[in-house]
């Protein structure tokens, strides 16, 4: 079975990998419902016991199918959902963190997911016409009702987190992060160990960029998000591609697969935050620490393996936008 992990100092315990469940509904083309369902049992039965899904995955088509594979297996489960967004008529249609519709979002979520109480509880985006205030005091009101157990945010940054930690504690903290993904090191990650709250880091593959199996944005169908994604537009993609090459290299030496050789956040313990788990996985992963300066990677693969990925590969075209 796999290890647990703590987010936060609410006790909020979870297993060292997770399951992220958009793309079983959204976002990357095609989904079998049969397929995905095999999937989260499948996980289940091995010791996963955090699943991340969200109202705007579908919208509410992702809710919903967790909420029926998870059926009569609830109590082995962490469900981390999100709220934030306004949806109309089946669309996204602004960012809404105003506490009527927080309240409104969880009732709506319960539902689909068959279930009386949501463990994790995440603001999607942050909403900069409402105070994160408003938001964690909402989130706070519905832990003590019983309908949430632990509050989270999602790309939020230093800022928002410390003044939503400081009204009610906040558990996690979501962001994209990898190798190709560094963006946390320098702030995020400092205040996270700082106010003791964890971190769950998702596209540990780097949205395939580190498999090596990545197309350019126009060989995706207009229904995956890599579509209309810049980091795999032109000349971002080219060098998006020169810097994941250094970790298929390493791999090929090694005679394993891009995508064993993987992902700071991989089960994590040392230079992270030995408190952060690994969920929003796209495969299983199983190693490694990171250091300020360099990637300190660890693959299974024949043998361990130890390297150092220069601060010039690391590098990305373009990095996404995380709100203050």
């Amino acid at each position: 079975m796999l290890p647990l992990r703590k987010l936060g100092s609410q006790g909020l315990k979870v297993s060292a990998i997770g399951l992220g469940c958009m793309g079983m509904s959204t976002s990357y083309g095609h989904a079998d419902e049969a397929e995905s369902i095999a999937t989260l049992h499948h996980a289940l039965d091995h010791g996963v016991t955090l699943f991340d899904t969200a109202a705007i995955y579908g919208p509410y088509a992702n809710e919903e199918l967790l909420g029926r594979a998870l059926k009569d297996r609830r109590e082995k489960a962490i469900v981390a959902t999100k709220f934030g967004y306004d949806i109309v008529d089946g669309r996204f249609a602004g960012l809404n963190g105003k506490p009527d519709n927080i309240r409104m979002a969880v009732e709506g979520s319960l539902r689909r997911l068959q279930t009386d109480h949501i463990d994790l509880f995440y603001q999607h985006r942050i909403d900069p016409n409402v105070p994160i205030e408003e938001v964690a005091g909402a989130v706070g009101d519905l832990v003590r009702e019983g309908k949430v157990r632990f509050l989270g945010l999602s790309e939020a940054g230093v800022a928002n987190i410390r003044r939503a930690h400081k009204t009610f504690p906040v558990s996690a903290v979501q962001s994209e992060y990898s190798l190709w993904e560094r963006s946390l090191e320098s702030e995020i990650i400092p205040a996270l160990r700082e106010l003791d709250i964890g971190l769950v880091p998702y596209s540990p593959l780097g949205r395939g960029f580190l498999t090596g199996a990545v197309k350019r944005a126009e060989d995706y169908p207009a229904t995956d998000f890599r579509h209309g994604d810049p980091r795999f537009q032109g000349e971002n993609f080219d060098a998006n591609v020169r810097a994941a090459q250094v970790i298929q290299d390493i791999a090929a030496e090694h005679g394993a697969k891009a995508g064993k050789s993987r992902s700071p956040g991989c089960c994590t313990r040392a230079r992270i935050s030995y408190r952060s788990p690994e969920p929003s996985v796209e495969a299983i992963c199983r190693t490694i620490s990171t250091r300020p300066a360099s990637a300190s990677i660890r693959a299974r693969s024949p043998g361990w393996m130890r390297l150092s990925i220069p601060r010039a590969c690391r590098g990305r075209a373009i990095r996404k936008p995380i709100w203050p």
